[in-house]
């Protein structure tokens, strides 16, 4: 949609070398210890090893989301909205929700509505170097478990896929299943999180029913700015003033 940067060659960080001189007792050590390890733990790393791999194959940003420097805006005359952080492309009939707070003024997530689907964005921190998307599906797993709800990983559109069922109540009192897919993204020190929402989640065919929710996301553009943060913490999105005449007074 837009021209894309033609960026240097990086190369991405390895682990450091193995030291060489092991002695071989220490080496028949190791190989003990490997042999009491329990089988569940074997097949817990095995499988940790499994999304790892899956996440390193390849460059799953290739199509976006995109770092401010990594695209030329001015190539299209596309009409987009700036929050400041992250820069969106509107779609037709695309209904927007904000979520803001009060005592800063400053948007903490985006609500895009499709039909009977919607997708909630947000934006945090990341390290320089690294990645922190196995990190965050840990935590994600253990609030799932904490909440009494489930989590599986899949291969998705991104890499790894997070899907969710949790226990909920729907406006009527009735006890409810949530169900949700979580999208990441990681660039230059940022983290970019899609959760995917309603039917497309509920069909046996999201990736069909949110193709349209989907390509937003890749649309999205992220100015993170040089502020220091610490890995994890949410970058706050601004309003844009053409859109906050449209808005509450107290949330202005």
């Amino acid at each position: 949609m837009f021209g894309r940067k033609k960026n240097d060659d990086v190369e991405a960080p390895v682990a450091d070398d193995v030291e060489d001189d092991k002695t071989e007792d220490a080496e028949v050590d190791d190989a003990e210890d490997a042999d009491d390890e329990p089988e569940d733990a074997v097949d817990e790393a095995d499988e940790q090893d499994e999304w790892l791999t899956l996440d390193a194959s390849r460059d799953w940003r290739e199509d976006g989301p995109f770092d401010i420097s990594e695209v030329d805006l001015d190539a299209d005359d596309v009409q987009r909205i700036d929050f400041g952080s992250l820069i969106v492309t509107p779609f037709d009939d695309m209904q927007l929700q904000l979520q803001i707070n009060q005592a800063t003024s400053e948007v903490q997530a985006l609500m895009v509505v499709d039909k009977k689907s919607a997708l909630e964005v947000a934006l945090f921190a990341a390290p320089a170097r690294g990645s922190m998307l196995s990190q965050v599906r840990d935590e994600m797993a253990a609030a799932a478990e904490a909440a009494g709800g489930t989590m599986t990983l899949e291969k998705g559109p991104l890499g790894t896929q997070i899907r969710r069922v949790l226990p909920g109540k729907a406006s009527d009192g009735r006890d409810i299943k949530q169900r949700s897919v979580t999208w990441l993204a990681q660039g230059p020190k940022w983290l970019l999180r899609g959760v995917l929402m309603g039917q497309a989640v509920n069909s046996d065919k999201s990736g069909d029913d949110a193709q349209m929710l989907f390509e937003f996301f890749c649309n999205l553009v992220v100015r993170r700015g040089d502020t220091p943060k610490v890995p994890g913490e949410l970058i706050g999105m601004e309003i844009p003033a053409s859109l906050a005449a449209n808005l509450p007074n107290q949330a202005k």
